[in-house]
């Protein structure tokens, strides 16, 4: 009976964590600028949720699943956005082409003295 319980309040928090990424990636898109938001908070953020669903999955554990997935598919919309509304070095040019997706987020996990400006 708890255990249910917990997981009802699991799932309901976990909707509420989902949500606020939305709101993330909905702002950023009214913005159309990702400029204060931090691309390697957000693989973090994303890696966490993976992890806990590999978790969820290992222990069998429904309610911990369930909130990963609902917070994964609103990271994903959320990094989405991040990566369209990036701001590109060389983004006002005439022939400016958006980077590679794997080549944007190799760049992301790189520390900021390694990593090139895109």
């Amino acid at each position: 009976m708890i255990k249910e319980i917990l997981g009802i309040i699991l799932v309901i928090t976990g909707i509420f964590d989902s949500i606020k990424y939305y709101w993330f990636g909905k702002k950023i898109k009214e913005v159309k600028s990702s400029k204060s938001y931090s691309r390697k908070g957000m693989n973090w953020a994303i890696f966490h949720d993976l992890f806990r669903l590999i978790y969820a999955y290992y222990i069998k554990d429904l309610y911990i699943g369930f909130a990963s997935i609902l917070a994964l598919i609103t990271m994903v919309y959320c990094w989405w956005q991040i990566y369209l509304y990036y701001p590109y070095h060389y983004r006002n040019l005439k022939n400016f082409k958006r980077p590679n997706i794997f080549i944007y987020f190799i760049n992301s996990l790189l520390p900021n003295q390694l990593r090139k400006r895109l």
